[in-house]
């Protein structure tokens, strides 16, 4: 009866630690907001990047889509946040959404970059404790005069 007492603390121990080490380990979701200066779907080259944009990162239970975790951040000078997350949500359906633009020329959700999933557990054979979110963009109200030049750089010729 002791040597399986024995074989169990071994087997059990390093699990709870490993455990342990998890929670104590947070991960951080990074990502950038941006004003879609031509109004064409896809960051450019005339692209500017929103400082003190508001973004949330919204995490549901797969079964009933219900909240489970919410938390708020605030993009820096270079449109770039960093939100860190505790807790794994391996169970959750987690995404970054555009909440509000600082810019008010640009304050348009793009439909369809309005929000990135981001996947927040460590059961997944990643390593790092970052994990990066496509890029949310907000539209110009009026794109620039040079944006028909600029798409033109970016269509394809048949040759």
């Amino acid at each position: 009866m002791a040597k399986l007492l024995i074989f169990f603390a071994l087997c059990l121990l390093p699990a709870i630690a490993s455990a342990a080490r998890i929670m104590d380990n947070p991960l951080f979701v990074k990502g950038r907001v941006y004003c879609d200066t031509c109004r064409c779907g896809y960051e450019t080259s005339v692209t500017k990047y929103i400082p003190g944009a508001r973004v949330k990162l919204e995490c549901r239970a797969r079964d009933t889509l219900q909240v489970t975790y919410m938390v708020e951040s605030v993009t820096d000078s270079t449109g770039s946040y960093n939100i860190l997350v505790q807790d794994d949500r391996g169970d959750e359906v987690c995404d970054a959404v555009l909440v509000k633009s600082s810019d008010p020329e640009c304050a348009i959700p793009n439909s369809g970059w309005d929000r990135a999933r981001v996947i927040l557990t460590r059961n997944n054979g990643m390593n790092s404790d970052i994990r990066f979110a496509n890029a949310m963009g907000f539209l110009k109200n009026e794109p620039l005069a040079s944006c028909a030049q600029i798409l033109q750089k970016y269509q394809e010729t048949e040759d």
